[in-house]
């Protein structure tokens, strides 16, 4: 990439941040963090989670019996294991997600209360004065309706597989009925 395409990059982000205001700042963080928790669990799955199953199932594998209450506990217990690994994060993801719109509407009340400030000042006359007011009531709810629906389909995305998962490694752990 060009230095000075990188330049007009950085001087476009840094425009938008001035006339979305510094509610923008808190929902880039967000949004970081958020994508930040999405790659960590997508890298999760697709590097460890298989070994986190293949080693369940190898474990019980290895029982001789599966039909008592300790083998219920047991197939529980790595179930539960497996299952906590894979669904770590998504509560905060779906925290994130679910704060984007709120710091957007945060946004959208300092500007307006800056477009209000301006009216009380100029009078309702001056246009120019409330069009920055009006941008920074904008700016931030597009910004983090934006983030949280950026996320939201990823989100959705993991939590299905998260319960796919969770269904087959239950079948898979089968309980052996009692033979009499």
């Amino acid at each position: 990439m060009d230095p000075f395409d990188l330049a007009q990059a950085q001087e476009a982000v840094l425009a938008f941040i001035e006339r979305g205001g510094p509610v923008l700042i808190a929902i880039f963080a967000v949004t970081a963090v958020m994508w930040t928790a999405i790659i960590e669990r997508v890298l999760y799955i697709a590097l460890f989670h298989r070994r986190r199953v293949k080693d369940a199932l190898g474990e019980w594998a290895a029982r001789r019996e599966r039909h008592s209450w300790h083998a219920h506990k047991v197939r529980t217990m790595l179930l539960s294991t497996v299952s906590e690994r894979l669904e770590q994060s998504l509560g905060l993801i779906k925290t994130l997600i679910a704060i984007c719109p709120l710091l957007g509407l945060l946004g959208t009340v300092t500007g307006m209360i800056e477009v209000f400030d301006v009216m009380a000042v100029s009078g309702s006359g001056n246009a120019r004065a409330m069009a920055g007011g009006v941008s920074r009531a904008t700016i931030p709810t597009m910004a983090g309706m934006v983030a949280a629906l950026s996320g939201l389909l990823i989100s959705t995305q993991l939590q299905r597989y998260a319960t796919r998962a969770r269904g087959k490694l239950a079948a898979r752990l089968a309980l052996e009925e009692e033979t009499v």
